[in-house]
């Protein structure tokens, strides 16, 4: 999958506004500053694709872009930091509640921490929903160029711990990753190639006739 030749193709405040639920789509959510955006801009290796800001909180909408005709990724505004009126972050969050629970093509979310505070309120929210709803999460500690490589990985084997304790290391998975350093990229890669591939029916069916 090329996922530099990933275009946008529309903004939608709520569900309602979403492209036909077809196909397949990964969505990436995280606090404002949590870098979803540098983190999309990296793994297409276009700088422009996704909008990133000095101010936090600037992506207040569901941004869509398109891989192909039935493959997209998904940028969620991003919460906890952006100061803005209580009534507005009151409406994100009805809107990315909906998305996530009736959006039938949505195949896994990235989640972004920063590495430097991971786990904090917001990401336990969304990760606490996505368990219950048995849905796969990656997880990305991004910023990780932000600590030397001793630190981050004591906070990466940290939440590694974490999560088998929790008993949810077999839907919740993490990695580092730096947009500005392009580290962790081809395993971000990896994850998202294997929810975005469709079933090719006619293969999937003669394989499911074989003894």
């Amino acid at each position: 999958m090329n996922y530099t030749k990933a275009e946008f193709t529309q903004s939608a405040p709520s569900i309602r506004q979403c492209p036909p639920d077809i196909g397949a789509e990964v969505a990436f959510a995280g606090r404002s500053n949590a870098g979803k955006s540098s983190a999309i801009n990296a793994l297409t290796s276009n700088h422009k694709l996704a909008r990133t800001s000095k101010t936090p909180g600037r992506t207040q909408l569901i941004n869509f872009f398109a891989l192909s005709e039935n493959q997209r990724l998904v940028d969620l505004p991003g919460y906890g930091y952006a100061k803005v009126p209580l009534k507005m972050k009151q409406e994100w969050e009805r809107n990315l509640s909906e998305y996530l629970r009736e959006r039938q093509c949505l195949r896994g979310m990235i989640l972004l921490m920063d590495t430097r505070h991971p786990m904090q309120e917001f990401d336990t929210t969304m990760l606490n929903w996505a368990i219950s709803a048995e849905m796969p999460v990656h997880i990305l500690l991004t910023k990780a160029d932000k600590l030397k490589k001793g630190p981050a990985q004591s906070t990466l084997l940290a939440l590694r711990k974490h999560l088998k304790e929790a008993e949810v290391d077999d839907l919740v998975t993490v990695q580092l990753f730096s947009s500005l350093k392009k580290t962790g990229i081809d395993q971000l890669v990896k994850q998202l190639n294997l929810w975005l591939t469709l079933p090719d029916a006619p293969d999937a069916l003669a394989n499911e006739e074989k003894p």
